[in-house]
């Protein structure tokens, strides 16, 4: 893979040599959509940089419920897939390909041993995951501070930004495993905004009518 030095900003200060080592250990892998490719007692598959496609990390409650902590797009980087490299953190996650996505893999003993001989890639690596514990507290914050119709509405923004269309092809069903409700109660609060003219709902889509509304909806 060309180019690594876009997803590993530690790539610029590793020497000839440890540069070489970790070519030789880079492999490109693809994974279908719905695919899990991690969880906590699964082992420690190493780091992913995303080249297309997404990844979901999540949390399941022990009465099944999901909730999603975070996605990692294209460009960005996913660390707790390596979560072995933090002997201090302990995550107890798991990651699916949101579609077809394609990652940059460097496996996890080939960076430890990297790491071990230069403190800027183990920087690296807390650096990143630090930096999503703030996506982290923010989901936390949504879960215990705003009401359900709240969630959703913030859902459908945010959702509607990142398909960059106001026609959302999504099913009630994941928007519960997204925000970590139940189909239920996603389905009846999406009725009363399409009676409110916020939404129009069709089968398996979402249509955003009044954005303007919609976002009454989140700061209520």
């Amino acid at each position: 893979m060309e180019n690594q030095a876009s997803f590993f900003s530690f790539w610029k200060d590793l020497t000839p040599s440890q540069v070489a080592f970790l070519d030789q250990n880079l492999r490109t892998e693809v994974f279908p959509q719905g695919k899990l490719i991690h969880r906590s007692e699964g082992g420690c598959r190493g780091v992913m940089a995303v080249v297309s496609g997404a990844l979901r990390v999540y949390c399941v409650s022990e009465e099944g419920r999901e909730v999603t902590l975070y996605r990692v797009e294209a460009g960005d980087v996913c660390i707790l897939s390596a979560s072995c490299l933090m002997d201090s953190l302990v995550f107890d996650v798991l990651i699916e390909a949101v579609e077809e996505t394609e990652v940059c893999l460097i496996p996890s003993a080939a960076l430890h041993k990297v790491e071990q001989k230069n403190p800027l890639v183990e920087l690296f690596v807390y650096k990143n995951a630090t930096e999503k514990f703030s996506e982290v507290l923010w989901t936390i914050q949504q879960l215990l501070f705003m009401k359900i119709d709240q969630r959703i509405a913030t859902f459908l923004h945010d959702e509607s930004l990142r398909q960059k269309s106001t026609v959302l092809s999504i099913k009630h069903e994941d928007i519960a495993k997204e925000i970590g409700s139940v189909r239920e109660v996603v389905s009846k609060t999406l009725k009363y905004l399409e009676e409110e003219g916020v939404v129009r709902l069709g089968r398996g889509k979402i249509e955003i009518l009044d954005k303007g509304r919609l976002g009454k909806a989140i700061q209520k």
